[in-house]
């Protein structure tokens, strides 16, 4: 699986680059037809500092995307790997054995 990390309205972080990999790795053991992911961080500058991290994975059929919004990146990256976990759970269940 290939991992495709963009910032947006902020500096690169070495420390987030390595978690959001992990988890992704994590993710790739599971369900090993996931074939690429692009993660997106962005920042707002509102009075709360929102933190966004958007992950959108190609598989076979339509891509699956998921994101979310909290005070750091770290539970951003975990929530957003989550709702994608249940995504693929439902994907694979489409699947056909034969």
């Amino acid at each position: 699986m290939t991992v495709n990390i963009q910032y947006l309205h902020m500096l690169n972080s070495e420390s987030i680059n390595t978690y959001v990999t992990d988890k992704l790795k994590n993710l790739s053991q599971k369900f090993d037809w996931i074939i690429n992911a692009e993660v997106h961080f962005d920042k707002r500058n509102n009075p709360t500092q929102d933190k966004i991290c958007k992950i959108e994975l190609s598989v076979p059929g339509p891509r699956i995307f998921a994101t979310s919004t909290e005070d750091n990146f770290e539970q951003a990256v975990k929530h957003t790997i989550k709702d994608l976990e249940k995504q693929l759970k439902k994907r694979k269940q489409t699947f056909a054995s034969y």
